[in-house]
Formats: C-alpha cells, sequence, structure tokens
C-alpha cells in the first residue's frame, strides 16, 4: 500500500494511466544496484530517488574532485574528497528520505558483485572501464537481472537496455567483445556536461519501465546520441547465438 504522503509526492507520475498506483508499487518494492557515482550515477539516482524506488546501492570508490564539479551535479565544493557513494547516497536522501539508500564505497568485485547483482530488481551500468562493465554483464546474465547501460564521452553517448529474462534479447558481450576495446576516460578525451545528464536521465526512465512493466525498453535498441548535432540514432541489435556469455 502506499501511505498518504507517497500518494502526495509521486501524484504527477500517478496521474499516468499506465503507471498509476500499480507503477508506483512495483517502484516501491525494487531494489535498484546502481555501478558508478559520477557523471551518469549522479542523474540516475536522483531521478530514481525522486521516483520512489524503495532500495538503492551505490557503488564507487573514487572521491569527489573540482573537476567533477562540472558534471556531476549532486556534488558540490562541499563534497570535495568525500566518497562519491557516500556524497551521492546523502543527496538522495535529502531529496527522498523514503528510499533507502546504502553506499559501497569501494570497487565492486568478484563474488561480491555477483551477490550485490542477484539482490537487485535491476542494475543500471553508469561505469567508465571495460572491465567493469564485463564484469556485470556476466553477473547479470548469470542472475537473470536486467542490465541498464549507458556511456558517455566528449559529445557523444549510447545507452541499451539488455535482458536476460527475455530470449530475444543480446547481451552486452553480444555488443562488444572483450577483445580489443580500450578505455578512453574523460580526462583524456573531455565530456561536455550536459551530455551526461541526458544519457542518466534516460538511463533513469528505461529502469522505471523495467521494473514498472510500462512501455518498450530499449532491449534489442542501441540508443546513439550525438550532442553536437542533437541526433539520435537507434540501431538494432540481435543475440549472438555464439556469445560465449548468453549464447545457447
Amino acid at each position: 500500500m502506499l501511505t498518504d504522503d507517497e500518494l502526495m509526492r509521486y501524484s504527477r507520475q500517478l496521474l499516468l494511466p499506465a503507471f498509476d498506483v500499480a507503477g508506483q508499487l512495483r517502484l516501491k518494492s525494487a531494489h535498484v544496484l546502481v555501478v558508478g557515482s559520477g557523471g551518469l550515477g549522479c542523474p540516475v539516482a536522483l531521478y530514481l530517488g525522486a521516483a520512489g524506488v524503495g532500495r538503492m546501492t551505490l557503488v564507487d570508490d573514487d572521491r569527489v574532485e573540482v573537476t567533477n564539479l562540472q558534471r556531476q551535479i549532486a556534488f558540490g565544493e562541499a563534497q570535495l574528497g568525500d566518497s562519491k557513494a557516500a556524497a551521492l547516497a546523502s543527496r538522495v536522501t535529502a531529496i527522498n528520505p523514503l528510499v533507502e539508500v546504502t553506499a559501497i564505497s569501494s570497487r565492486l568485485d568478484g563474488d561480491a558483485l555477483v551477490e550485490q547483482v542477484a539482490s537487485a530488481t535491476v542494475v543500471v551500468d553508469c561505469t567508465d572501464n571495460f572491465h567493469t562493465r564485463f564484469a556485470l554483464n556476466r553477473a547479470c546474465v548469470g542472475a537473470q537481472v536486467p542490465l541498464v547501460s549507458g556511456a558517455a564521452i566528449r559529445a557523444e553517448g549510447q545507452l541499451s537496455v539488455f535482458d536476460p529474462r527475455r530470449p530475444d534479447s543480446p547481451c552486452y558481450h553480444c555488443l562488444y567483445p572483450e577483445d580489443g576495446n580500450e578505455d578512453l576516460s574523460c580526462s583524456e578525451a573531455g565530456v561536455m556536461g550536459p551530455l551526461v545528464g541526458m544519457i542518466g536521465a534516460t538511463q533513469a526512465m528505461e529502469t522505471i519501465k523495467v521494473i514498472a512493466g510500462v512501455g518498450e525498453p530499449l532491449v534489442g535498441r542501441l540508443q546513439i546520441l550525438d550532442a553536437w548535432r542533437m541526433e539520435w540514432r537507434q540501431m538494432a541489435l540481435a543475440r549472438d547465438p555464439n556469445c560465449p556469455v548468453c549464447g545457447g
């Protein structure tokens, strides 16, 4: 059931016939694992927290630096030097104290990663390196947990939803093989601040859709943004029957 406070707080999204009370109750009972509390993780966590996701676990082993403030909108100068995961958790709680937020300020790997993924309703990949992305993908396929993946660099972004519960869904490895991909960081290539907000907000929207069972998530589709031209393109993604992660 929703309390009077929740009915008032979430009234604007409860007005949507496709979402309604049933969608809100699904959000309330969900646990979202957000891996990465930086440029993408900030808008993802803030929007999901404001929307009323019941539980959220935020993961990041990094600390807030002055170069982050151009795009990581949950932080200000008062948070310089603080754990990103803890600072973001505090900001989410300030917006919506009804959300149970846990911060993990260390790198998530191995059995700990598998355990956290298995406990989640949805995993949101807001990381910036292929090693973690591939590890998250393997864990999500193994636990049959949907993965909402986003990336942003320079003025280009992309996102997709990989849902191993659906037989037609590819996984992240179907899109990117593990060999031949090199990490490119924002400190090397640069990034526009509003771009990560656009991709992160879209990841939050896709997460809500997956949890609430509304609309059509970006499963089997890759959404690509060229922010300089403000052009969205979409590519169809097919599942690879020979994929070493999800094939067979």
